[in-house]
């Protein structure tokens, strides 16, 4: 098991010591239950490996750390709950994160938002001068941390909220990594023959001197047309890709492509799913912190990837503020699932809408992370069919004439 060394606050002041954990969120944990705030939390040796490395390699590592990674705004968030909880003031807090945070980038951040704070600003509108570090949904449920008084609480469920956020972007790496994969071979296999297997039978076709199958002619005309205007297929192919960017950048264009996305053959139920689950974790986490639902479907829809459900979801609060129900508004959006406006329903009548959110966040997660893991299985067979497309036309092209030929020698004999 991994050993940890760790910094960290108790009622007796500063610890330092090392435990044995599973990963550095268990171990925070263990700290916790031990009645010690955590501020440091690092694998035991890294440092002095790079101690014992040389000035270039450190170097390099330093440069490598820059970047803020996800496990850094996950640790950054369960620590400020921590401290916050035990009582230690915020500008406390933030000076022991910076001193502690890997990343120069997220040290050089809060240094900012802790100026700030002395200066007289708000801690949210001090995250919300850095939108590249903290997005809008932190500083929002910041925000509503403030209004309440319970930033603690807001800091921890905030640290959940991104856990679920990285176990899902990491689950569609993991199914997208071999169908990916499959059609890169795919592609790179087609180019090979095109430009280096097809050109050498085109001699041996040419000496046939008879009519060639369809399947040859086409596979010929490829071959050449690849050869000649090669070079522009990949120049076209690149100012697509920044004609498409481009597109996507500009508003309507991000919003008819987030439309197109739910549209897509198997891909685009997984999207939906994926996006409920998003939407009914956010609305229960702001429901569960004193929000107003208006307030509340406010920061649900600034965490929608999907700009054609945010629009939906800023319907519904327009909706709600005219005196419509949330039922009612929910129907009118015509995103939402059986389900989601079943539960919706149920909310309502009951007064616990934020469980019942959090009941769809689950159901669709794990329905989410189900179909995430047979997404190879379901792509599957559309690869094979189309490998076998490619396979059967090559098979025709080449040896069809091949076949012609011994058969006309065998005439002549």
């Amino acid at each position: 098991m991994p050993r940890f060394s760790y910094t960290g606050y108790n009622a007796q002041g500063q610890q330092q010591g090392h435990l044995d954990a599973a990963s550095a969120g268990e171990a925070a944990d263990a700290l916790q239950a031990m009645g010690i705030s955590p501020l440091r939390i690092e694998p035991e040796g890294s440092a002095a490996a790079g101690d014992a490395g040389p000035a270039w390699m450190e170097r390099l590592q330093q440069w490598l750390r820059r970047g803020i990674q996800p496990v850094d705004m996950l640790l950054f968030a369960r620590q400020l709950h921590t401290l916050l909880k035990a009582g230690v003031p915020i500008l406390r807090a933030l000076a022991g994160l910076t001193e502690s945070a890997t990343s120069q980038r997220l040290r050089e951040t809060l240094q900012a938002v802790r100026a700030s704070l002395e200066s007289g600003v708000e801690l949210s509108r001090g995250f919300a001068q850095h939108p590249k570090v903290f997005d809008a949904f932190f500083v929002s449920m910041v925000r509503v941390g403030e209004m309440t008084g319970r930033l603690d609480e807001i800091f921890l469920r905030l640290y959940h909220h991104m856990s679920f956020e990285q176990f899902m972007r990491q689950q569609v790496k993991s199914a997208l990594r071999y169908p990916m994969f499959v059609i890169i071979a795919m592609v790179v296999a087609i180019g090979v023959i095109n430009v280096m297997v097809i050109p050498a039978f085109a001699g041996v076709f040419k000496t046939l001197g008879a009519e060639l199958p369809l399947a040859t002619r086409i596979l010929l005309a490829t071959s050449n047309f690849t050869i000649t205007y090669g070079w522009a297929l990949v120049a076209a192919a690149v100012a697509a890709f920044l004609v498409f960017r481009q597109w996507v950048a500009t508003e309507p264009g991000r919003l008819a492509f987030d439309r197109f996305k739910l549209r897509i053959p198997i891909a685009g139920p997984i999207v939906l799913k994926a996006q409920l689950a998003r939407l009914a974790r956010s609305l229960a986490l702001a429901l569960r912190s004193g929000v107003s639902i208006e307030q509340a479907l406010v920061v649900v829809a600034q965490t929608c990837d999907n700009q054609h459900i945010a629009r939906k979801v800023e319907g519904m609060r327009s909706a709600i503020e005219r005196g419509e129900s949330l039922l009612r508004a929910a129907i009118q959006a015509q995103v939402f699932t059986p389900v989601v406006l079943q539960m919706i329903a149920v909310g309502e009548e009951t007064g616990a809408v934020d469980e019942l959110m959090q009941e769809v966040a689950d159901l669709y997660s794990n329905d989410v992370e189900y179909e995430l893991k047979t997404l190879g299985q379901q792509i599957e067979p559309i690869l094979i069919v189309f490998l076998g497309i490619l396979v059967l036309i090559l098979a025709l092209g080449v040896f069809l004439p091949i076949w012609d030929l011994g058969r006309a020698s065998l005439r002549g004999k």
